[in-house]
């Protein structure tokens, strides 16, 4: 395979793993515990596309069929990748003691995420050549990130909650398998080619929220004013603009309550 497009295939997902990394300003993961987090998500890749054609082969690659297409986007690939990702960080990262405040359950799931996609991206690099790759690192990368947001905000929630863990890491799966199965139905979809502009307005509509997820947890973060990167005594646009994030936010409030609570008896 081409050396300049296994490059080409890689450098989205790191470029997004360089990008969560900064995100954890107030503590940062270990750099070890980040890069096996990436090839825990590049090991579960095969099993979940072995399982993805295992679901195709009872006939559901039928993209001009309404039912077996929801199926296909839905259930055969979105929520068996997400599963795969999800077994990665609910068997790895989220029993571990690194594992310390909310954001991390973003962190480590989009590094799970990136590490998915980075193999995904070379499988697919080698099967269809440049086009599909330089296409998939403005889509399917990013795609696969914000997915990985969704999932580690609800994830990050359920490390510190004592009532909701089952709930809110049921919701963060289901959210992600959700807006995957929503991504990959226009892009599968064969009735109209106008249609796959919807994927892209998923796309940017899930990121957008992605962006308020991981802010929200920033802004929560008990190692905030810990490091001396923020002050309590003034406050920004931004901090301002946060605050009514988290004002609008029972459950996160609720944790970060228990939180505070446990760490000050």
């Amino acid at each position: 395979m081409n050396p300049f497009l296994v490059a080409l295939a890689v450098a989205p997902a790191l470029i997004i793993c360089f990008v969560i990394y900064r995100i954890d300003r107030y503590d940062k993961e270990s750099h070890w515990q980040l890069i096996i987090c990436f090839i825990l998500g590049m090991l579960v890749t095969y099993p979940a596309m072995q399982l993805e054609a295992y679901g195709e082969s009872f006939g559901l690659n039928q993209p001009g069929h309404l039912g077996k297409l929801i199926l296909l986007s839905f259930v055969v690939v979105g929520l068996t990748e997400e599963l795969a990702k999800f077994v990665a960080l609910i068997g790895y990262a989220y029993p571990r003691r690194a594992f310390n405040e909310p954001l991390d359950g973003i962190v480590y799931s989009v590094m799970i995420s990136m590490g998915f996609a980075t193999l995904e991206n070379i499988i697919y690099a080698d099967r269809f050549g440049l086009e599909t790759t330089v296409l998939r690192a403005f889509t399917a990368v990013p795609a696969h990130a914000v997915f990985g947001v969704f999932m580690g905000y609800y994830v990050g929630l359920a490390k510190f909650s004592k009532e909701r863990k089952i709930i809110l890491i049921a919701t963060g799966v289901f959210l992600a398998a959700v807006i995957h199965g929503l991504y990959d139905f226009f892009i599968l979809q064969e009735y109209y080619d106008w249609l796959m502009v919807f994927a892209t307005l998923t796309l940017c509509i899930s990121l957008y929220f992605a962006i308020r997820l991981v802010r929200l947890h920033q802004a929560n973060s008990p190692f905030r004013y810990q490091t001396g990167t923020d002050t309590v005594t003034s406050k920004s646009p931004t901090d301002v603009e946060e605050a009514q994030i988290i004002g609008t936010n029972e459950v996160t409030d609720e944790i970060i309550k228990e939180m505070k609570k446990d760490a000050n008896p």
